[in-house]
């Protein structure tokens, strides 16, 4: 037992950001696992979830959802959560709370706010600090970084707070992405997760729309070329020494990876991914150095592509709070490498507390 007596974990999920429903789905699977017969002795949980306002809810209600006790939580906010709804600093009893373990996928959690926030409360947390958080969650400059390491990436354009009502600016970025890009491309934006505001871009006439997606979600956009690849995965866990997980591949239906096929399709998830060991190598060596280089630690989860006509490994993105649902990789990978998702959980608490 971790210190001779059982640790409470502080498992916050919700949160005012358009990956809210994912975040739900995640805690849930986390919870599970905290509760399973192998770690009952360890641990015990006290939930808090923040509603798509911001506002805290009180640990019963959050609980509730977790069990599913409460499942029109989407629907009814304000006849059941007006009355519970807290503020954090005024609010929320945490002394007790051991170790925080935040699973707030997007803005306001994966981008580092949660961290800040939860440092003043001096607990220990599962997942990697302030800056690795919030350049993982930027892809701008994630890439940039990535680039003057000359880690293999996808040619990429950016552009950043443009006008697009100008005619003129939009002119120029179209221009400039015809000029530089190869169709099919991707229009992104810079600060997202779970491929939310990105669009596929098969010839000029769909640029401007997909712009216009990306920047309602974010007014720095990423360009990037699509070239025929496979989707493959690899998960990270440590702090001082980053261990590996098995490397895996996302086999989808459709068109690209994109939300539904995420999270709503039948995907075919091949681990190991059957690659050469040379190349499996080379992934594991690269996820590595990309987390070395943003400052990540705790858990996350690279993603690479493999280009199907000449196996060439590019680095996509790093994932500082991959998804933990039914459908999620990074619990799959580590399964496959020896932890299932109870003694995932157990691991990653172990790794915050430097056990």
């Amino acid at each position: 037992m971790i210190g001779g007596k059982k640790k409470c974990i502080g498992l916050i999920f919700g949160g005012h950001s358009n990956e809210h429903e994912v975040s739900i789905s995640s805690a849930k699977t986390v919870f599970q696992a905290f509760n399973a017969q192998i770690n009952k002795e360890r641990f015990t949980v006290k939930a808090f979830y923040i509603n798509k306002y911001g506002d805290w809810l009180d640990s019963d209600i959050s609980e509730k959802i977790l069990i599913g006790e409460i499942e029109n939580y989407k629907t009814k906010k304000q006849e059941i959560f007006n009355q519970e709804k807290i503020n954090f600093l005024d609010g929320i009893e945490f002394q007790n709370v051991d170790v925080w373990f935040p699973l707030l996928h997007g803005f306001n959690g994966e981008d580092g706010s949660i961290h800040g926030l939860l440092r003043f409360t001096k607990k220990p947390l599962v997942g990697c600090g302030i800056i690795g958080s919030a350049l993982g969650m930027d892809k701008i400059l994630m890439k940039t970084i990535f680039s003057n390491l000359k880690l293999p990436q996808v040619n990429y354009l950016v552009f950043q707070n443009e006008d697009l009502n100008d005619k003129q600016v939009k002119n120029k970025i179209i221009n400039e992405i015809l000029k530089k890009l190869k169709f099919p491309v991707f229009v992104k934006p810079s600060n997202s997760g779970s491929s939310l505001g990105i669009s596929k871009v098969k010839n000029e006439s769909e640029i401007l729309l997909a712009l216009e997606k990306a920047r309602e979600i974010d007014p720095r956009i990423l360009i990037e070329e699509g070239l025929e690849v496979r989707e493959i995965e690899c998960g990270i866990i440590g702090n001082s020494k980053l261990l590996t997980s098995e490397i895996g591949e996302v086999n989808y239906e459709s068109d690209w990876y994109d939300y539904d096929s995420k999270y709503h399709s039948n995907n075919k998830i091949i681990i190991p991914a059957e690659i050469d060991s040379k190349i499996t190598k080379e992934i594991k060596e690269i996820a590595i150095k990309s987390c070395r280089a943003l400052n990540i630690f705790g858990f996350a989860r690279v993603d690479f592509f493999l280009e199907k006509s000449s196996n060439k490994i590019l680095l996509n993105e790093i994932n500082t709070i991959p998804g933990f649902t039914k459908n999620s990789m990074f619990p799959m990978l580590w399964e496959a490498s020896g932890l299932k998702i109870e003694q995932l959980v157990a691991k990653l608490v172990d790794i915050s507390l430097d056990l």
